[in-house]
């Protein structure tokens, strides 16, 4: 069941409840919810991941959680399993190339996905997950594939430096910088720099928004949309869809949330208050002037709450901001649609919303009007 809550301009993650800190700007504290019935599909690939005895996070060193049975891990498992082909499916796709951009750090490790036809496309900057210190290009796959096929966009899926080797903000500054090249160098993928959005999932979604407040600070172009899948937002483990869904049975823990906020902020992460680390402790005047969002949630996600408060603020803000949550499925069901329904869903809203906001460039949007929002009203800004 999905559940679609639009709010129009203007008008419109530590272990135990006790032991977490609320922070400014945090989701409410409300009594827990019911817990949602998991999807028998959904249910079929925790089983697969069960199968598999993975080991929790927080158990492990970085190292050894990069080598661990991911959710992609299980999805491939169980499409084995019902006899299914786990090749990447290139339908709709001309090529797909793994290439390197720079960046701050070094060169950035990219994988770019050009649909047929001819261009210029339209664009999409996605940024992976993995709490910002786990998963890479091939962990996510399809996710920004599926983008690629159902959008009709050039996808250019961005790796970064991860935690705890590289710190924050080592990995927004990645990001913003992998951004700029793009948007910058989008002729040379066969894009079009007027029409480039940026996306993410989980942590990818954090660094997605943290781009769009670069640029504005920055008073550069901005994207043209963003889109935010269960994005990690807040440093705040205490919410109701925490308690509700944080124990560990939906590949996503508590304890895991703290670890990787651990990593990325260090020792003092419970009580760090970085908007461009924990993007819902933002300012209203910081938002303010953002693109035109779609925030996914999972209903059985502990991430669900940070992202339903986002899309308040955002609104809040004046920042055109739709929210769509899917019942029954689990952080990290955005990339499954080869078995799970509910995911070919949000795959195709979330395709559905990047092609109207390509269609629709310069028409709306939410941006404060001297914030040039592409490379010609840059020029006429100067």
């Amino acid at each position: 069941m999905t559940r679609s809550y639009t709010w129009l301009i203007a008008t419109l993650p530590l272990f135990t409840a006790g032991a977490a800190l609320a922070q400014p700007g945090a989701p409410e504290k409300t009594e827990v919810p019911a817990k949602t019935q998991v999807d028998p599909l959904m249910q079929k690939v925790l089983d697969a991941h069960k199968a598999l005895k993975p080991k929790p996070f927080h158990t492990l060193t970085p190292e050894q959680a990069r080598k661990g049975p991911s959710a992609t891990d299980a999805v491939k498992s169980l499409m084995k399993k019902e006899g299914k082909s786990t090749t990447p499916d290139k339908t709709g796709l001309a090529k797909v190339d793994d290439t390197t951009l720079p960046g701050p750090g070094g060169d950035i490790p990219v994988r770019i996905y050009t649909p047929e036809g001819q261009g210029p496309f339209p664009v999409v900057v996605y940024y992976h997950g993995g709490g910002f210190v786990v998963a890479d290009l091939d962990t996510y796959d399809a996710g920004p594939r599926a983008l690629a096929q159902q959008a009709k966009a050039v996808v250019v899926s961005v790796h970064y430096r991860q935690a705890p080797e590289h710190p924050f903000p080592a990995a927004s500054d990645d990001a913003t910088a992998a951004f700029r090249y793009v948007q910058e160098n989008a002729a040379k993928y066969n894009g079009d720099p007027r029409r480039v959005a940026v996306a993410g999932e989980s942590a990818g979604g954090n660094l997605a928004t943290v781009v769009a407040m670069q640029q504005k600070e920055a008073r550069r172009v901005l994207p043209v949309f963003e889109l935010l899948v269960y994005p990690f937002l807040s440093n705040d483990v205490n919410t109701p869809s925490h308690k509700a869904n944080g124990q560990g049975n939906y590949f996503l823990g508590n304890q895991d949330i703290a670890w990787f906020w651990n990593n990325y902020l260090g020792e003092g992460w419970k009580t760090n208050k970085d908007p461009l680390a924990l993007p819902l402790l933002a300012s209203t005047d910081k938002l303010r002037g953002l693109p035109p969002t779609l925030i996914i949630t999972a209903g059985l996600d502990p991430l669900k709450d940070e992202g339903t408060a986002y899309a308040r603020k955002l609104r809040e803000a004046g920042v055109k901001a739709e929210l769509k949550n899917y019942d029954g499925v689990t952080h990290e069901f955005f990339g499954m649609a080869s078995v799970v329904g509910t995911a070919a869903k949000a795959q195709a809203d979330a395709a559905s919303a990047l092609k109207n906001a390509f269609q629709n460039v310069g028409v709306g949007g939410s941006g404060d009007a001297d914030l040039p929002r592409s490379d010609l009203d840059m020029k006429k800004a100067k």
